[in-house]
């Protein structure tokens, strides 16, 4: 068997040669002077050789000891050369498998599925968040130390909000390698409670009624772009996401049936939703129509037609009317009309969640109560547009009170 010294006395010669440790094992002395630990075996009465490493990287004991492994498997009727061609593809597939692989690849699942290009969008910064730190790592070898340590970057800078929804977006990435076996475990599921919980912030909003009054009143004097002041005079009635409403189409309008639809592409919860739509909301989309912007979109960007207005574009016109990113803002519409609805106590809280297109998890629940509330819907549509006029118009509204004696 080979000592140390006699192995640091080998010299290179002009050809290979091999020099012998025992039970196959030997060492390879190549030309260039790099010692090549072998092993020398027959399989099925085929000789085969497979190579263990380099010296010294690999010393004399651990050479001997993977010369007795390849000798167990060959005692268990099993091909060495065969296990290690495995085990180098399975580290190669590892390797390839990146979590940015892996996402982008479930990104695109969301796409065929239907999820809104917002949801998308979101979705690949959320990637792109994760690539300097976890990306081109295989994903099966994330490790929860190493997840942990990137969105504890994001929330020593504050951003306590986008570090949960990070750790929920990759979440759902190693749970879709788990079920397409390229992982075993979801190293973020381990991480939940590790982070700072965010603050809850509310849309800013206009609730006093004395206040939405003014405010409309406010809208209606609003001497911009014709476009962007009805768009602001319909964001109370219909109450949609600023993006739904600024990305509406002639197309999803029936103004025969009185009935907005909105495809679930263009939803937040990616399902279809259908707004009836008052008189007053009537009355200003004939005022829209009656401008004949070319292309399809009901309020297109002030320099092209084949864009939906900016996204900032309500936003702004509130701040030129008085009212600042912590008193009123575009999305606050919603809140205006789920507060009020509410406070009315004239209307099925479930007939309202509906109206704000807000999803069920029940999705057997969530069909009934589709159809269920459609007619309390329309109505509630044309009392909200008239009650809307009267805050407009200064009327005091009495709201009934419950539970007092």
């Amino acid at each position: 068997m080979l000592t140390v010294v006699q192995i640091k006395a080998l010299k290179p010669r002009e050809k290979a040669y091999k020099v012998a440790d025992g039970k196959g094992l030997y060492l390879a002395v190549q030309p260039s002077g790099s010692l090549i630990w072998r092993v020398k075996f027959r399989y099925h009465g085929v000789e085969k050789k497979i190579t263990l490493g380099h010296y010294p990287a690999i010393g004399v004991k651990e050479a001997r000891e993977k010369l007795e492994e390849a000798r167990e498997l060959l005692l268990g009727g099993v091909d060495p050369v065969a296990v290690k061609a495995q085990a180098k593809l399975q580290a190669e597939i590892a390797a390839a498998t990146t979590f940015s692989v892996v996402a982008d690849e479930y990104i695109m699942k969301m796409e065929l599925e239907g999820k809104s290009p917002a949801t998308l969008k979101k979705a690949r910064w959320f990637r792109d968040l994760l690539d300097p730190h976890v990306g081109r790592r295989p994903v099966a070898s994330v490790t929860p130390h190493e997840l942990l340590a990137a969105l504890k970057r994001l929330e020593r800078k504050g951003h306590h909000e986008t570090a949960h929804r990070l750790r929920a977006f990759s979440g759902r990435i190693f749970r879709y390698a788990v079920s397409t076996l390229r992982a075993q475990h979801n190293p973020a599921d381990i991480l939940r409670g590790a982070l700072i919980a965010p603050r809850v912030k509310h849309h800013a909003a206009v609730l006093e009624p004395v206040k939405v009054g003014e405010l409309l009143r406010a809208i209606d004097g609003y001497s911009g772009r014709i476009e962007t002041r009805i768009a602001l005079q319909l964001a109370p009635h219909v109450f949609l996401r600023p993006g739904e409403l600024r990305k509406a189409e002639w197309s999803e309008i029936d103004l025969g049936a009185a009935v907005w639809r909105i495809p679930a592409a263009k939803m937040k919860m990616g399902q279809a939703h259908v707004v009836p739509l008052s008189r007053q909301v009537m009355d200003l989309l004939h005022k829209l129509r009656a401008l004949k912007n070319s292309g399809g979109f009901l309020f297109p960007a002030f320099h092209t037609s084949l864009r939906p207005m900016c996204e900032n574009t309500l936003n702004v016109a509130l701040r030129r009317l008085g009212y600042g990113g912590d008193e009123m803002t575009s999305h606050g519409f919603r809140a205006i009309a789920s507060t009020l609805l509410n406070e009315s106590g004239l209307w099925h809280p479930d007939a309202i969640e509906r109206a704000l297109a807000h999803s069920d998890r029940d999705h057997v629940r969530a069909a009934y109560h589709r159809g269920a509330h459609w007619a309390e819907r329309v109505k509630m549509a044309q009392w909200w547009s008239d009650h809307l006029d009267q805050l407009r118009d200064g009327a005091e509204i009495i709201y009934p009170q419950f539970g007092s004696a």
